[in-house]
């Protein structure tokens, strides 16, 4: 070996170190990939909570859809569509008193709008359109100048402009197509906002958060995240669904930042163990942390069919008798084989309940049945809930 050359320390260890050494650094990345790992899903503060002040108002109004191609309200049986054609026509000065009218191209509808937080005067907002009367479709129209009042009486926006429908009906005499809602459509962007809500966000003296789904499990970590970012004692748990935040410092009179921070921290959620259970359609939901007792669950399917098969009897030729219909009918009864009890439960995952119960080879409209027996013996440890 040249004294010129350096040699790098690993190959001048005996064989059994550099194994040792080689071992402990897989360890260490082991260890290293293991930690980064979350340990539970986080949510950000802004998918749980909604902030006092800032919400949507309904708004809706009450007009007419003109352009119709003869599918509109049949004036003989919505009075209320002839008079406001007639009152519009004698604002724009035509005087229809006395007249009767007989067009179809015109119906009533109601439209209603959702006004986001802070609207400013000039905004556009979507509405939706929906026939009042007998009107067939409205594709085709274009609603005429309508006033969008809110809760308190006060018009807050004024909707106008040519509807979007996505459905519509064809037809005959014989029969008619319909695709899916045609009395019902849209306008983008078809109210304008004219009158603005007062409401000075940042002369607020405290933030207040209500929790989307109320837990107290939830709000007191939400209120841990917002103290360790702001300093202890600044939020507090109200209640189940409340958590409060000081405005101090920097934030006074910058409530809309301190509310940009808060949305941005991440807190893990908790909720109720629970199974939804919609017997209309047999869907079935199981939470994360619903939890089952050992049970052993057995199920059997009892099926009786009735069919009934008559047959006609003919009389011999030449004879005196009459042909006639004998009844028949064969019962049959099927009790399924094979059904064993299968043991669920001791504190299991969800995936081991689930597993327990698709081993029992039943329908959903069966599982029904089995978790509401479960639930009556004690061995279910959540809420379920029938919708």
């Amino acid at each position: 070996m040249s004294p010129g050359i350096q040699v790098p320390l690993s190959y001048r260890l005996r064989p059994a170190l550099r194994r040792a050494l080689v071992l402990a650094g897989g360890l260490l990345l082991a260890f290293g990939m293991l930690s980064a790992v979350p340990s539970a899903a986080q949510t950000r503060v802004k998918d749980l909570v909604t902030f006092d002040g800032v919400r949507r108002n309904q708004l809706v109004g009450y007009g007419l859809v003109v352009g119709l191609n003869g599918t509109g309200d049949r004036l003989i049986n919505t009075p209320f569509t002839e008079q406001s054609l007639k009152g519009m026509m004698e604002r724009l000065g035509i005087n229809t008193r006395g007249e009767t009218l007989r067009t179809r191209n015109a119906a009533a509808v109601m439209v209603t709008a959702s006004l986001p937080p802070f609207p400013r005067q000039g905004t556009t907002v979507d509405v939706t359109v929906s026939a009042l009367g007998d009107a067939t479709s409205l594709l085709g129209g274009t609603l005429v100048v309508t006033p969008l009042l809110g809760a308190d009486g006060e018009a807050y926006a004024v909707a106008q402009g040519p509807l979007s429908v996505s459905g519509y009906t064809a037809g005959g005499t014989a029969a008619t197509v319909t695709k899916g809602v045609p009395t019902t459509a849209r306008i983008a962007n078809g109210a304008t906002v004219e009158r603005e809500l007062k409401f000075a966000l940042n002369d607020v003296g405290a933030v207040r958060m209500a929790l989307r789904n109320p837990d107290f499990t939830t709000a007191i970590r939400i209120a841990d995240a917002v103290n360790g970012r702001l300093g202890t004692g600044n939020a507090r748990v109200v209640d189940l669904t409340t958590v409060d935040v000081r405005i101090t410092g920097s934030y006074v009179g910058n409530v809309s930042r301190l509310i940009g921070e808060i949305e941005q921290l991440a807190v893990r959620p908790d909720a109720v163990a629970r199974v939804v259970v919609d017997e209309r359609s047999g869907t079935i939901v199981i939470g994360d942390d619903v939890r089952v007792s050992r049970v052993a669950i057995t199920q059997g399917n009892l099926t009786v069919r009735v069919v009934e098969t008559p047959q006609v009897s003919q009389p011999q030729p030449f004879s005196n008798g009459s042909t006639v219909v004998v009844p028949r009918t064969d019962v049959q009864v099927q009790e399924g084989n094979g059904r064993q009890f299968v043991t669920v439960g001791g504190n299991v995952s969800l995936q081991q309940l689930v597993n327990g119960l698709n081993a029992l080879g039943v329908g959903p409209r069966d599982m029904v049945a089995i978790l509401q027996a479960i639930k009556a013996a004690g061995a279910l440890h959540a809420d379920l809930e029938i919708i």
